[in-house]
């Protein structure tokens, strides 16, 4: 059996071959590697396996043991797949960055450093905690961000249908002659005659602009703007940059805690942070460090990080001992992640019932009254 190594940018998938070319058992571990584990079934993996490892068991006997009772197709597909490349003598580190889309490098890496030091349990649950964490700030966020949306979303569908499909309906049955309508009725028509005749141009609009926004986040450039944009609108700018240092420290302090260098730590943090204005300037923050520059002092001043987390790192290159004093602020932004997110719900209360309120307003003065303007001027005439 011959191994293939293909590289797509910076990540590796290794594909078995036979020799004589095409292969099932290769394109099924292709297919394997692209499918997306859910997080729920890798943090009862990493912590199942590390109580197999703390009872002196082997990788491959926890493999085995773990693979007869998965019940998950996908899983039970990846115990197999593993346990066959530990028969070839692979670390296990090694295996997981093939599946890179669904194993990140910082996990790979703190498995990596802990294989050198027979330390791979602890390793282990340390990463279900961090996910654990990560997992729920990110779904917090996901939520306080999609509630107003979605209300915003129903109200505009809402008055859309009125426009199309209800005020023509109304209209038709009160009056046929236009020119003797009410102003407010007049202006009422040419809304809804302009909702009737591009309601399809529209439409095309919104998905076109979805679709576009969808593709260009994943460049560069866009997503940049993008970022950029998130960071400067008011109400969520507190509580993105809290979300984003929470990960941050969080992380750092893992891989630094398993001896992972501050330069591979930062590099491996900038791709984690999924904010491109953060991850820019973590990575002008290795090029410093590289040149001998002190983290604090290439961080102070700077909007993205507070004057606390500063001060704390200036602490830790004075005691060396930067992965405890990190998580101890990572656990203080996940509270207040927490009281960033109370506070968004309660000032968004308040600006969702307004604009409920105006909702209300819109359909009583620009529907209602008109119509009932127009059934005093049939019952005058």
């Amino acid at each position: 059996m011959s191994e293939d190594i293909i590289i797509l940018g910076t990540k590796k998938e290794e594909i078995v071959k036979k020799s004589t070319g095409f292969s099932i058992a290769g394109l099924d571990e292709m297919m394997l590697a692209k499918q997306k584990l859910k997080l729920k079934h890798k943090v009862g993996f990493y912590r199942l396996l590390a109580t197999m490892v703390n009872a002196w068991m082997s990788i491959m006997k926890s493999l085995n043991i773990l693979e007869r009772q998965e019940k998950n197709p996908v899983m039970k597909k990846f115990y197999l797949s593993a346990a066959d490349w530990i028969k070839e003598w692979k670390n296990f580190s090694e295996i997981l960055r093939w599946y890179n889309e669904n194993f990140s490098d910082s996990e790979c890496s703190i498995i990596e450093s802990w294989e050198k030091t027979w330390k791979l349990n602890h390793s282990l649950l340390q990463l279900a905690d961090q996910m654990e964490k990560i997992a729920s700030i990110s779904r917090k966020l996901k939520w306080a961000l999609i509630y107003p949306t979605a209300i915003m979303v129903v109200m505009f569908a809402a008055m859309s249908v009125l426009m199309v499909a209800v005020v023509p309906k109304i209209l038709e049955i009160f009056w046929d002659d236009q020119s003797k309508l009410p102003q407010t009725t007049k202006a009422l028509v040419a809304v809804s005659d302009f909702f009737v005749k591009y309601w399809p141009y529209m439409l095309f609009l919104i998905i076109a602009s979805v679709i576009w926004i969808s593709i260009a986040k994943k460049t560069p450039t866009w997503k940049l703007y993008f970022d950029k944009v998130m960071l400067k609108i008011p109400i969520v700018w507190n509580l993105t940059q809290k979300v984003i240092l929470s990960k941050f420290a969080r992380v750092l302090s893992n891989l630094l805690s398993s001896w992972i260098s501050i330069v591979e730590s930062l590099r491996i943090l900038s791709d984690i942070v999924d904010n491109e204005v953060y991850r820019q300037r973590i990575l002008l923050l290795r090029e410093d460090v590289k040149r001998w520059i002190k983290i604090w002092d290439s961080l102070e001043n700077d909007p993205l990080f507070p004057d606390m987390l500063i001060q704390m790192i200036k602490v830790w290159e004075q005691t060396a001992k930067l992965d405890t004093i990190i998580i101890k602020l990572a656990d203080f932004y996940d509270e207040e992640v927490d009281t960033a997110i109370e506070a968004l719900q309660k000032t968004m209360e308040p600006i969702i019932i307004v604009i409920m309120a105006i909702g209300v307003w819109f359909i009583a003065v620009w529907i209602m009254w008109p119509i009932m303007n127009m059934a005093d001027t049939i019952s005058w005439s």
